[in-house]
Formats: C-alpha cells, structure tokens, sequence
C-alpha cells in the first residue's frame, strides 16, 4: 500500500522539523542567532488518469484527473534574517548592528567569515578579536595606553591615551551586505561564509549604502521567540502523530486482506 511509504516520509519530514525547531530553542541565548524555519514539498504524482486527455472522438476531455501523490520531503531550512532584540552589556567592546549588515572577521588560513554577534576583546597585541580569537576585518589596534574607547555609530573607532582629552582615531570598522543574506552557510561558533547562493559581499562604511549603524555597549540577541517555537514544535509533534497513525491504519487494512478466506 502507497499510504504506508507516503506516512513514512511524512514522519521523517517532521522528525526533521523537530530537530530544526530543537536547534533553535537551544541557541535562544546565542548572540547573534538568526533561526531556521524548514520547507517541505510534495513529491512525484503518479497519473492514473491525466487531465486533459481526450476521453471521445467528439473531443471531450478529461477536466481534472486523477493523480496519487508520493508524500512530502525536506526542501530547505530557510534562515530567518529578522533583527534580534538588544542588550545593553556596559561592555566598551560589545558591539551590535541595528540594521543590515556583518561583521568580517579573518578566520584561519585568511578566509573571512561574517556574524552578527559582536562580542569582541583584545589580544595580548591590542587587536580587537572574537571570543575565539579571530582578528575583525578591517583590524582595529587598541592602544595598551588607551584608558578609554569610543565606537561611533559609523564604526570610527577613538581612543583616549593617558590623561589625554583629545580623541585618537585608530580605526574604521566596515559591515558587509550580500543580495541574499539566507543564501549564506553556517559553520558554528556564530560565522557563516560567502556561498555561490548568497552573493559576494559589499562593503561599506556603517550607516552607508544600505548598511546599520553599530551601538557600542550593546549585543544583538537571537531572534527566536520562545512561544512561537513552542507552537510549532506542537504542531510538528502532531503532524507526526496523524502519520503513524496512517501507517497504523494502512497496517490494519492490509491485515483484513491477508485474514480474507
């Protein structure tokens, strides 16, 4: 019976689906996050009766037909790119965009990768790195004099040097857009990186050319909202019930013919 493979793909697809909501209700504290929603679509259609073929010599046609589908699969997990809410840290060095736009960061073996979790320190060199140690794009030195620091919403980065009143200007961070910013791939550790799918980057000075503004002293949170999450994990756990209870159904169907005499 078709029914017992079809219920079968869509067990697994909301298998999937629960795993992709899992995901996002763990990283719900993750700076950065952006969630993941998955896609399903339907399968091949078996034709048993094709619509539109001519059913007398008159020229009568069929209007609909009759068409048995496969079950559903997985077409994607689409990354929703909607702006998390913000947290103000206190922090000189925590940084969030309020808009579009990425940070670069240098990953090893010179390849750049781009977040939107701006939680930034120093190295023992003064470089302004990520929590893993990577050095942002374009690199910021902080001064081992600087006694403060100060991120203009244009990511002009000043210093104040000893008892210095005058600022020092040692930097300008830069955000990257992309055409298709759910076109890009995630590693971990909140990077993701260029894709044929997400376009290359433009680069451009914050509050230019499309881009946010950066706010010192805060982080972007992830934009995952608990009671939605919620909801459709109820909804994926139900789906999956109605389908074992097709297979359980088709099950019981197939039982009554073996059982005929």
């Amino acid at each position: 019976m078709k029914s017992l493979y079809t219920a079968a793909t869509g067990m697994m697809a909301q298998q999937l689906n629960v795993e992709v909501i899992s995901n996002n209700i763990a990283n719900m504290r993750t700076t950065g996050y952006k969630r993941q929603r998955a896609e399903f679509q339907d399968l091949l259609y078996q034709n048993l009766r094709r619509q539109g073929s001519t059913t007398s010599a008159d020229g009568s046609t069929v209007p609909s037909g009759i068409q048995v589908g496969a079950g559903v699969k997985t077409g994607a997990t689409y990354r929703v790119m909607s702006q998390g809410s913000l947290a103000f840290t206190e922090k000189n060095l925590d940084l969030a965009i309020r808009g579009e736009g990425f940070f670069q960061i240098e990953l090893s073996g010179g390849q750049t990768g781009y977040s939107r979790d701006g939680t930034f320190e120093r190295d023992a060199e003064g470089n302004m790195v990520t929590l893993d140690g990577y050095k942002l794009i374009p690199n910021i030195v902080i001064p081992e004099s600087s006694r403060d620091i100060s991120i203009g919403k244009d990511g002009s980065v000043d210093v104040f040097l000893d008892d210095s009143t005058v600022a020092t200007n040692v930097g300008q961070i830069t955000l990257a857009r992309f055409a298709n910013k759910a076109g890009l791939e995630a590693i971990g550790d909140n990077i993701l990186l260029e894709t044929p799918s997400s376009g290359t980057a433009n680069v451009a000075i914050a509050g230019s050319s499309g881009t946010g503004n950066i706010l010192q002293n805060f982080v972007e949170q992830s934009n995952v909202n608990a009671v939605q999450e919620i909801s459709e994990l109820i909804t994926a756990q139900r789906a999956y019930e109605m389908n074992s209870k097709v297979i359980t159904v088709s099950d019981e169907m197939m039982s009554v013919t073996a059982r005929l005499k």
